[in-house]
């Protein structure tokens, strides 16, 4: 990609609150998000006065067209990876319709059981990014979440269209963290270290988490494992959890269809990981 098609953003949370007004969404928009999604993409949809629909099939909305359809793979708080034969279709389908079809991708380097591929791969647009956008942070991959680092990388056109209202607006990068971030992606180093640190996290909690009763599902990547007790809903869960120390986010924060599951985050110490897993025994 050349430097045109790429755009510094501070921070990819305000770029996926911004968006759909950066894009011009009103009123007579809709804008979709997964069904199980943290809440910045309703949130945007919201600020921009548009329509925000929960589906996993923004290609299948019918009598509801979408402007502006979000996609998250790996998925927060699932951890499921869309595969490349699905993310052609939702690019045919945004191309065909005149959708803009934006990927937040900001867990992709952390794929486990699976391999995630990002929108903007030959094997899902070919050689063109038309109407496609792929947001990118670095504070998965690189721990810099305090330095509000990423970027939105895709369709030339959009990305231009992004910058003339972005630089107006004041919305620049700083030069120093630009710097950090170009060195923090020429480093593959640290990222595979990363990788490996949350794949140790992931076999000791996870079995700990079946062996106490609950079942896990997706979680193919990121830093979440999302599980299931099959006696308990989310909040029951929350509490049993808490009472020995364990704190997960209910699985009702991220849509009603996540009421029977919490959010399991691996972003604990490896001390804490294990010391959980020990608790976790004492419910087994």
């Amino acid at each position: 990609m050349d430097a045109e098609s790429i755009l510094p953003v501070i921070g990819t949370k305000e770029l996926i609150a911004s968006l759909p007004g950066l894009l011009g969404c009103g009123p007579a928009d809709a804008v979709s998000y997964p069904e199980l999604a943290y809440p910045t993409y309703d949130i945007g949809a919201r600020l921009a006065g548009s329509r925000p629909v929960r589906t996993d099939a923004p290609d299948q909305t019918g009598a509801d067209p979408v402007t502006l359809a979000w996609l998250n793979s790996p998925a927060n708080p699932t951890g499921r990876v869309l595969p490349a034969a699905r993310l052609a279709e939702l690019a045919a389908w945004a191309r065909s319709s005149g959708a803009v079809l934006a990927s937040d991708e900001c867990y992709l380097d952390l794929g486990f059981e699976a391999a995630p591929v990002s929108v903007l791969h030959p094997d899902v647009c070919g050689t063109s990014h038309r109407g496609l956008l792929a947001v990118f942070s670095l504070s998965k991959r690189s721990n810099m979440a305090g330095y509000r680092a990423g970027f939105v990388a895709g369709d030339p056109d959009l990305i231009a269209a992004l910058l003339e209202v972005r630089k107006h607006a004041g919305m620049m990068m700083p030069t120093p963290v630009q710097a950090a971030m170009a060195a923090a992606l020429d480093d593959d180093a640290h990222a595979e270290q990363q990788h490996a640190r949350y794949a140790r996290r992931r076999a000791v909690l996870r079995p700990a988490l079946e062996r106490a009763g609950w079942a896990v599902s997706h979680s193919q990547a990121g830093l979440y494992l999302w599980a299931a007790h099959p006696d308990r809903d989310c909040w029951e869960s929350v509490r049993v959890l808490a009472e020995i120390g364990i704190l997960v986010s209910p699985g009702a924060f991220y849509g009603p269809g996540g009421a029977g599951h919490v959010r399991v985050a691996l972003t604990a110490t490896d001390e804490r990981i294990d010391t959980a897993a020990g608790r976790l025994a004492s419910l087994s």
